[in-house]
């Protein structure tokens, strides 16, 4: 099995710890998902800490408006800032979290991943924290 660290910025891992965003939105997803077990949340600056990790629930694939259907409950973004994201994408991706784990200490990512440089969306990841 895989692990990946997504890069979220803190308006959003805040939402996410809290309980209020449930999915996680990407324009586009890693290749072999089936294999992938856990995530770990990368909060960037200015954080820049790894917070929490979670399971996947599901991953949902679908046209923009789809996935605003059938998340916006749980969603923790605005519809605008929502669609602003997906301009111009014919499908993207809404990952449900379960099984939230929140870090008591964040860790340094530099001091668990060798020559670490923040990732874009994602990487995959040798850690087990």
């Amino acid at each position: 099995m895989k692990s990946v660290l997504l890069s979220i910025r803190p308006e959003y891992v805040r939402k996410i710890l809290n309980g209020t965003k449930r999915y996680e939105f990407r324009r586009s997803i890693f290749k072999d998902r089936a294999r992938v077990e856990k995530i770990y949340i990368y909060s960037t600056a200015p954080v820049k800490k790894i917070v929490a990790s979670f399971c996947i629930d599901e991953i949902i694939e679908d046209q923009p408006e789809e996935l605003w259907n059938k998340c916006q409950f749980f969603s923790g973004i605005d519809k605008n800032a929502f669609f602003a994201y997906f301009k111009d994408k014919e499908k993207g991706f809404a990952i449900k979290i379960k099984n939230l784990d929140p870090f008591e200490t964040p860790v340094d990512p530099k001091n668990v991943i060798p020559d670490f440089t923040p990732p874009q969306s994602f990487r995959y990841v040798n850690i087990d924290l």
